[in-house]
């Protein structure tokens, strides 16, 4: 190469970069970095914990929680070291190639100066899950709103008729007030924490919505102080539980659930209750949503994998376009600074006997699930 043609070629060089900053724009990316800061089109660290996915109309819609300021513990907290920010409210982020996503702002805003509103910055907000009700036309997001010290343990609801909002708060509740589980025992119904909230309606705290091939939708929430998993049936609209519910994995202390379908069997992963702690991965499959369910083990294998890669479940996002292709996001949580939080996507595998696979990669494009 003569000088004049390196001379030139630094200074086409200088120029492309000056204008890449000047208009804002990002390289594109074209695979996933599991654990790595992931940045949005504003070159701006991904804002969206304990999130989930939704496709609609040829573009992936990420929501999840805003996490912004000073991380500290509540003295409410100190007994399990439930560390936190102030809520924010929940971003949303739009994207066509899963890679690449733009920041379409907060959709779903905290509340400042109203200590009685759910959505009170000094409340808890977490896991929003957004859904699209086509006989409605209206989008629906769920979420687990809380008080402080994590008593509340209640369902939110919120609506848009866009999928990058705004969201208009509804309400909040505790699920299925004055109905026992289809599967309830009798000492259920005399004795225990299910009969104790029987009237006011059964604690929900880390949870997913699951959206059914014939369009039934469907809420997983731990409940029971946390001990045992719900499944409840929502109502046409997904605003409200039916009344139909069952008690799922009694007494094995699940939180963080993610639901999806493959080949006509329901898949579930979840993780152990151990607060911001990782712990072994939990997986199970069902014939029927509503079980029996038969608990796989952890699907995590190789280095880390006892741990679930220092990460936890949040959502399992299936990709649109090829078949039975689905990928497994979690959130590796930093609980001393949880703003610095990191997302672990990787690919789903299963296999020769039908049981889920997840397996550590530094990089992965969607081509894996060709192989």
């Amino acid at each position: 190469m003569t000088m004049r043609s390196l001379k030139m070629k630094t200074e086409f060089t200088l120029l492309a970069l000056i204008s890449l900053i000047i208009s804002g724009c990002q390289p594109q990316k074209s695979s996933i970095k599991p654990g790595e800061v992931w940045e949005d089109d504003n070159g701006l660290f991904i804002n969206a914990h304990g999130g989930g996915v939704l496709y609609h109309e040829g573009t992936y819609y990420l929501y999840g929680e805003m996490k912004e300021g000073e991380t500290y513990l509540p003295e409410c907290n100190k007994s399990w070291g439930g560390t936190r920010v102030d809520v924010t409210g929940v971003s949303c982020y739009s994207s066509n190639d899963l890679f690449n996503w733009k920041y379409e702002g907060v959709v779903l805003p905290a509340v400042e100066d109203d200590p009685s509103h759910d959505l009170y910055k000094g409340n808890v907000l977490e896991r929003p899950k957004v859904i699209y009700n086509a006989k409605t036309n209206k989008f629906v997001m769920w979420m687990h709103v809380d008080s402080k010290d994590y008593s509340k343990a209640a369902a939110g609801v919120a609506v848009s008729n866009f999928p990058t909002g705004p969201f208009e708060y509804i309400e909040s509740f505790r699920p299925n007030a004055g109905v026992w589980p289809a599967n309830a025992a009798e000492a259920d119904t005399t004795e225990g924490i299910l009969a104790r909230d029987f009237e006011g309606g059964q604690m929900a705290r880390d949870m997913t919505i699951f959206v059914d091939d014939d369009g039934k939708a469907y809420q997983f929430y731990s409940s029971e102080n946390n001990a045992t998993m719900h499944i409840s049936e929502l109502t046409d609209d997904y605003l409200r539980p039916t009344g139909k519910y069952k008690r799922v994995f009694p007494g094995r202390k699940m939180e963080a659930p993610a639901v999806f379908k493959k080949d006509g069997k329901y898949y579930f992963i979840a993780s152990g209750c151990t607060a911001w702690e990782p712990n072994p991965a939990r997986s199970a499959v069902a014939e029927s949503i509503w079980g029996p369910w038969e608990e796989l083990g952890n699907p995590c294998i190789g280095e880390g994998g006892e741990k679930t890669f220092t990460s936890q479940s949040t959502y399992v996002l299936p990709v649109q376009g090829k078949s039975d292709a689905f990928i497994f996001m979690a959130d590796r949580w930093n609980k001393d600074d949880l703003p610095d939080s990191r997302y672990i996507w990787l690919p789903i595998k299963f296999d020769e006997s039908g049981k889920i696979v997840l397996e550590w990669h530094d990089e992965w494009d969607l081509s894996v699930f060709d192989k």
